[in-house]
């Protein structure tokens, strides 16, 4: 395996912009962190999306492409819009959008579909806010703002795109972006 960088002149994501208002801001970060998510999965056959990044861990790609449908489509669908939708995979633990064992084309189509949606969502939701002030309510854990949720969801694609940079890499020896 031959490590080698990602072509720099197709990066999908554009700048984030150095001096704007709190919002653009908030939400220009959140969406560059998705593009880096989603670019980092590209390309890559069922079986890699699912190929464990250590025999004792259940991470990989596409349970972090499920990982982070479910995370969306709690912070944004059930904590701010108030909606009570079904969990997409991880109705018998918090672990199940990591089981992706036997993964294949389906189930990868229906993986990114779900995180699309989600993320459609969200940006809905966010474009039509009065402003971050606005609150909901996160079950168990109080009232939230969707400032806060925004950061928190920068926060976790951060951290799960270094996952995702360690993954790839293993895979085939891809790095950056």
């Amino acid at each position: 395996m031959t490590s080698h960088t990602v072509d720099a002149r197709v990066d999908p994501r554009e700048p984030r912009p150095p001096r704007a208002d709190e919002a653009t801001t908030l939400v220009a970060f959140l969406r560059w962190h998705r593009l880096t998510f989603e670019y980092k999965c590209r390309g890559l056959s069922p079986e890699d999306l699912s190929r464990r990044a250590v025999s004792r861990s259940a991470l990989s790609l596409l349970g972090l492409v499920r990982h982070l449908a479910e995370g969306e489509r709690f912070w944004f669908r059930r904590v701010m819009a108030g909606e009570d939708p079904p969990a997409l995979y991880s109705t018998v633990g918090p672990d199940t959008a990591f089981d992706v064992r036997d993964a294949d084309e389906d189930m990868v189509a229906s993986a990114w579909a779900d995180w699309r949606d989600e993320v459609a969502f969200a940006e809905k939701f966010v474009a039509g806010a009065v402003d971050l002030d606005v609150v909901g309510e996160e079950p168990g854990g109080g009232p939230v703002s969707l400032r806060w949720v925004l950061l928190h969801m920068i926060e976790e694609y951060a951290r799960h795109n270094g996952h995702a940079d360690l993954l790839r890499e293993q895979i085939d020896g891809v790095t950056g972006l």
